[in-house]
């Protein structure tokens, strides 16, 4: 019996220290994807002020040196920031899985934290009518816990930029909507058979919303910020943007001139 006891002791103390040493493991591969995050957000930083410098009518000159992230990872097909969050990463995206990037930073490292990336389903372009990017909801603050923020109504009218960098172009967009919601498969529908089609989707997707801005203008593309929620069993909580068009943009200064 004491030598059936101590085998026991023995194997939970073995499991103990197992246990332990995955859950360290963990916890350095996800601090030091955060490591590689921090320093790459930090070249963008001290790019950006060259870039728009550099930028001209004609030319567009992308703050973010795709050249140097793609000497890292192929798979990174963008950059998204948005102002007054720690969200700041670049978005990486397999055509063939929703899988790869979802425990994978952008060195290929296996940590919890994972990636930034865009649905399997959507052109790494950006050209669908619906973008939906994911991003895991980490306890440190990281990746896409931010997003929570947007469903309280104040935050949301407060941080109203929000910008996806491309090698060729800059994506301006304005977040609208916020919820917690299923992770049904029509969340990340992307393709749709007419304008009327599309726009009833954006009218469904975004009902019930905890937060919520009329759009100024015309929702002609749509980019969902998907995280984990824990209201329920799978749950999600989902911030929507639309694309700033250049003609609403010039609309909305003709107006300020008028009412001046």
């Amino acid at each position: 019996m004491k030598g059936r006891r101590k085998i026991i002791l023995a194997v939970a103390v073995l499991l103990i220290v197992i246990s332990g040493s995955m859950l360290l493991w963990d916890y350095l591969r996800q601090h030091e994807s955060e490591k590689i995050y921090e320093e790459l957000a930090s070249q963008v930083e001290e790019t950006t002020e060259t870039a728009e410098e550099a930028e001209t009518e004609e030319e567009y000159v992308s703050p973010i040196n795709f050249e140097e992230l793609w000497a890292i990872n192929e798979d990174v097909v963008g950059w998204l920031t948005i102002p007054g969050t720690v969200i700041d990463y670049p978005i990486l995206h397999d055509p063939e899985s929703n899988e790869t990037y979802l425990y994978e930073d952008i060195e290929g490292n296996r940590t919890s934290s994972g990636s930034i990336y865009l649905d399997c389903d959507n052109a790494a372009d950006f050209s669908d009518l619906h973008n939906v990017i994911y991003g895991h909801h980490m306890r440190n603050g990281t990746m896409f816990k931010d997003i929570m923020k947007f469903r309280e109504q104040d935050f949301l009218e407060e941080h109203q930029e929000a910008y996806i960098y491309l090698p060729d172009r800059e994506i301006r967009l304005r977040p609208f909507a916020c919820l917690y919601t299923g992770s049904d498969g029509i969340r990340r529908m992307t393709k749709f058979d007419d304008e009327e089609t599309f726009q009833a989707y954006v009218a469904e997707m975004t009902k019930g919303s905890s937060a919520y801005i009329e759009p100024e203008q015309d929702v002609e593309r749509l980019f969902s910020f998907v995280t984990c929620s824990y209201e329920f069993d799978d749950a999600r909580t989902i911030l929507y943007a639309y694309e700033v068009t250049e003609s609403a943009g010039q609309e909305t200064a003709e107006s300020a001139v008028v009412s001046e």
